[in-house]
């Protein structure tokens, strides 16, 4: 005769609604009466229901959830009774006992439907909106779209979740992108003529003149009446303007001897004992990874602080670095190592999320000026390296090789970064008049303005009253304060820029929880469930 263990039957999640039917401890049990069927079979369950509790065929849809979540609560509310009479001590280990297996996904189901419910109350109340998206591959090899939101209601209030994510299965070219977000914005009910901008990662599927994502969306928000700009993440333009000071002669010794040092478990080993005995400033160096937006610059500043301590070692090893015995080398190491720094510290300033688009632009043309002070200090007879502090540190250690001789290629090199930078932000530069309008508009003269702001603007210069109140609160309290029917236009300028996102920082860092919740323990996590955890983790 079968035996009803080897046939691998168990509870089935359906059978809570159908049926009424709970886990509790391996045993299958009602939640009506709280009699128990002997074996986790269908049959039983539903023959059980229908003799026992027919009545209750009549709840349909939302009533039946219900009821079943009012039985769930007697259930816990007897057993809590229970535990309070037996033993009080343990009332509350049994309070965190979860039903069933599946109680912590649907809970998790529940309040992913009920944060997507707010957003969707949220957006009828948008006067405009922005998009953000990026495009990954999770460790299933599904492609996986991130769609973020920034919307700005009548009250200035700003609005930055998870629109959706959407996984592909198949290509993922500018058109099956397109579908993807109409999908996730239709689905939300959005007007299209209410969206401001995409901003997107440069990704040729994302920015492709005649079929890429950022194209297909402007042009079905001008088919719906609307105008979008396109632009690309400030941040990855950054990183990119970074990589333009190669200094390949700086950075491939470096890379190597990092290799050499952490590459073998004995070598590694013996390498931070070394450090350890002479009680150096850090106990290791740090792999570099080109992904990274901040690696360059933590490898190359660790490099440079144990650079004595690391050429000892690879002396014991037989493995001599001539550059470390360089000067010239040695300047070209600091000087890399302190510009690289400065650039860490704008890509820093540019991360961080709800940031508005004129603050990272601000941090932008700020580094900009600090690039031509570079230049004219540097330029000098006598130059000044005040703000490179481990290139002043080596030629202070090298007097005697006039290194200072080297500065005006330093100058050089920075003004090619400078002009870079230059042409990288295009796009951020041809909305810069309306961005100084909405940062400084007692700054602009009224006849640089649009037409339709000039005489709003001039309103707003010979009120002293709201000059003074520019000064003392902040942007969006300024212009949350503003009349509606007298600055009806200058309002409505400034919706248009808080509403745009200047980076995809929340999409690059919500891809950092989707690996560490789907990881190679759990590439079997649903692409519905990566939403739900995604939705709340954001």
């Amino acid at each position: 005769r079968r035996k009803v263990d080897s046939e691998g039957r168990r509870f089935q999640d359906r059978w809570k609604v159908e049926y009424f039917f709970t886990e509790i401890e391996n045993h299958c049990v009602c939640l009506i009466c709280q009699e128990t069927v002997a074996v986790y079979k269908e049959f039983n369950v539903k023959r059980h229901y229908q003799s026992r509790h027919s009545t209750y065929d009549k709840l349909t849809g939302h009533d039946r959830s219900e009821k079943l979540k009012q039985l769930e609560a007697v259930l816990i509310e007897c057993v809590m009774k229970m535990v309070e009479n037996i033993c009080p001590e343990k009332k509350q280990e049994f309070a965190n006992i979860c039903l069933a297996r599946n109680t912590v996904a649907r809970r998790i189901e529940e309040i992913s439907s009920d944060i997507k419910r707010q957003l969707t109350s949220k957006g009828v109340d948008f006067d405009f909106f922005s998009i953000a998206c990026d495009e990954s591959t999770d460790l299933s090899d599904t492609a996986q779209l991130l769609i973020f939101m920034r919307g700005v209601d009548d009250e200035m209030n700003v609005t930055e979740e998870l629109l959706d994510l959407q996984s592909l299965t198949d290509q993922t070219r500018g058109k099956d992108l397109f579908v993807s977000v109409s999908s996730a914005i239709d689905d939300m009910k959005l007007p299209w003529n209410k969206v401001t901008g995409i901003i997107t990662d440069g990704a040729p599927a994302m920015v492709g003149e005649r079929s890429g994502l950022s194209t297909l969306i402007c042009n079905k928000v001008i088919e719906e009446g609307g105008k979008a700009i396109k632009l690309h993440c400030i941040i990855h333009q950054q990183v990119l303007c970074a990589k333009h000071l190669k200094y390949d002669h700086v950075m491939k010794p470096v890379l190597k001897t990092i290799n050499f040092i952490r590459s073998k478990a004995l070598c590694h080993r013996q390498f931070k004992q070394f450090l350890l005995d002479i009680q150096a400033e850090y106990e290791d160096v740090l792999y570099h990874n080109d992904v990274r937006w901040l690696s360059r610059g933590s490898a190359l500043q660790r490099f440079y602080s144990l650079r004595k301590e690391i050429g000892e070692f690879l002396e014991t090893k037989g493995q001599p670095m001539r550059e470390l015995s360089d000067p010239i080398w040695l300047a070209d190491l600091g000087f890399l190592v302190d510009i690289t720094k400065h650039l860490n510290v704008l890509n820093t300033s540019l991360q961080g999320k709800d940031a508005a688009v004129n603050q990272l632009y601000s941090h932008l043309k700020a580094f900009g000026t600090k690039l031509q002070l570079f230049i004219r200090q540097l330029s000098q007879t006598q130059p000044n390296t005040i703000h490179f502090s481990a290139l002043q540190e080596i030629m202070n250690s090298f007097p005697q090789d006039n290194i200072s001789a080297q500065t005006s290629r330093y100058a050089a090199d920075i003004a090619s970064l400078a002009g870079e930078f230059k042409r990288r932000f295009q796009d951020f530069a041809a909305i810069e008049k309306e961005i100084s309008l909405f940062s400084s508009p007692f700054s602009v003269d009224p006849d640089d303005a649009p037409d339709q702001l000039q005489l709003e603007l001039i309103e707003l210069h010979c009120d002293s009253e709201l000059r003074s109140r520019h000064q003392q609160l902040s942007l969006v309290n300024f212009y949350r304060q503003l009349d509606k029917s007298r600055f009806q236009e200058i309002r409505t300028l400034a919706k248009k820029m808080l509403s745009l996102f200047g980076s995809t920082y929340m999409c690059e860092k919500t891809f950092s929880a989707m690996n560490f919740n789907k990881n190679r323990l759990r590439t079997r996590l649903s692409d519905s469930h990566l939403r739900d955890i995604l939705r709340i983790k954001t």
